[in-house]
């Protein structure tokens, strides 16, 4: 089938063009993380050092005691109905069991099908949470421990995420294993920069300017590369 042939080939290569903004997301967290990182461990922020404990307890469980599977496959189906609720499309018929899960929608699309892989649900559930009460309480005394479960709960995003793509999935299957993989990865460490973001004196800004400055830094050499073999052959 052509067309069937065509739109695969049309995903590698969108994938493909997909992976310098990986590699520049990539370098935007290692130059967000070299910003903020002190001399010494001891003059790490409270906050980081909540977030990172948090994430340490998650994994710390993970490998001790029988994995929550229900829990997640739970997140990953309301995710699926979620992203394509705000995109219009009418959702029904969510199951949920320890062996997978299945939720029925009237339209689809990559961020849809990709959504419950690089959205950590719980994680936005824990930050919408703490942002609504504190309009109305003073949580100042409960910071850490706020952040602290956001680090739990990312951590929780992350592992059950990871596993999963070492299974058979049709979500990946569905738009192509390089397409999807890109996205993922893109915007989990698009992810990572914004957490970086809530614990660091970091800004959303810098985040911006460092991804351009990686990004048209990374194309310039493509092109540099594929101008350099073109010659090449031309000679």
């Amino acid at each position: 089938m052509p067309g069937a042939f065509i739109q695969r080939t049309g995903r590698v290569f969108v994938g493909l063009l997909l992976v310098p903004f990986c590699i520049a997301a990539t370098l935007m967290v290692v130059s967000l993380l070299k910003a903020i990182s002190p001399d010494c461990v001891s003059a790490i922020s409270p906050a980081l050092w909540a977030m990172i404990i948090g994430f340490g307890i998650w994994n710390f469980l993970y490998v001790t005691v029988p994995p929550p599977v229900r829990t997640y496959v739970f997140a990953h189906e309301l995710t699926h109905a979620l992203w394509a609720s705000l995109m219009g499309a009418r959702v029904s018929k969510m199951r949920v069991s320890k062996s997978g899960g299945s939720v029925t929608v009237s339209k689809n699309n990559f961020l849809i099908t990709l959504a419950p892989y690089f959205f950590p649900l719980y994680t936005v559930l824990v930050v919408l949470l703490f942002y609504v009460l504190s309009r109305f309480l003073d949580l100042g005394a409960y910071h850490l421990y706020w952040l602290g479960l956001v680090g739990f709960t990312w951590g929780f995003h992350l592992t059950f995420t990871v596993g999963s793509l070492f299974e058979h999935q049709t979500d990946i299957k569905e738009y192509g294993h390089v397409f999807s993989y890109a996205v993922i990865y893109l915007f989990n460490v698009i992810g990572i920069g914004l957490w970086i973001v809530l614990v660091s004196d970091a800004t959303i800004g810098q985040l911006a300017s460092l991804f351009g400055h990686f990004s048209a830094d990374i194309w310039l050499k493509c092109w540099e590369t594929v101008v350099s073999i073109w010659a090449g052959i031309m000679q």
